[in-house]
């Protein structure tokens, strides 16, 4: 019979790998920060789960109020499952002023996102329902230079264009649908 840790993280190889991250950051400065950043590079699509931020908190004796508070508050934890293909837009105000909005309004339609809480919102995280593409904006890539600027799966591209953006996220359709 599976004990309630077992069952809580998804059995016994996820909890050593768990124990293993924890064990391996304990004792160090930001040690919270680099055992989430750790499972969430673990984790199938890219995000923390409830279970594994509650997982740590008991492991590591941090109040869970405070492990959830870092997964919340920092910007490269994702609470919610990533899709395989991750497209950022820069929201910065060179590239708003350049048209980051109609790039992230284009991309949304194209692959039919639509979140009624997110309208107008210049913070947006979407996933589609079969986790291939997640769209997402960012504070600024500090690439101003470049405006607008997209990151799509982790590579910079700047001075983008609607056309440019849509047939680059139409080539990963092709692409990962074989």
């Amino acid at each position: 019979m599976a004990t309630v840790e077992e069952t809580v993280v998804g059995g016994i190889a996820d909890q050593d790998l768990l124990d293993r991250i924890i064990a391996e950051q304990a004792g160090r400065p930001g040690a919270l920060l680099g055992i989430l950043q750790r499972l969430q590079d673990q984790s199938p699509n890219k995000y923390l789960p409830m279970d594994r931020l509650e997982y740590v908190a008991r492991r590591t004796g941090i109040p869970q109020s405070q492990v959830f508070a870092v997964a919340s508050f920092y910007a490269l934890f994702n609470l919610e499952p990533q899709g395989d293909h991750i497209v950022a837009i820069c929201r910065g105000t060179a590239c708003h002023t350049r048209g980051s909005r109609p790039l992230l309004e284009r991309v949304k339609l194209q692959l039919g996102l639509r979140d009624p809480e997110a309208e107008g919102a210049d913070k947006v995280s979407l996933t589609t329902p079969d986790l291939r593409f997640t769209v997402r904006t960012v504070a600024c890539f500090g690439q101003c230079a470049l405006a607008p600027v997209v990151e799509v799966d982790h590579a910079i591209r700047g001075h983008v264009s609607e056309q440019g953006l849509i047939r680059e996220v139409e080539q990963l359709r092709k692409d990962s649908s074989r």
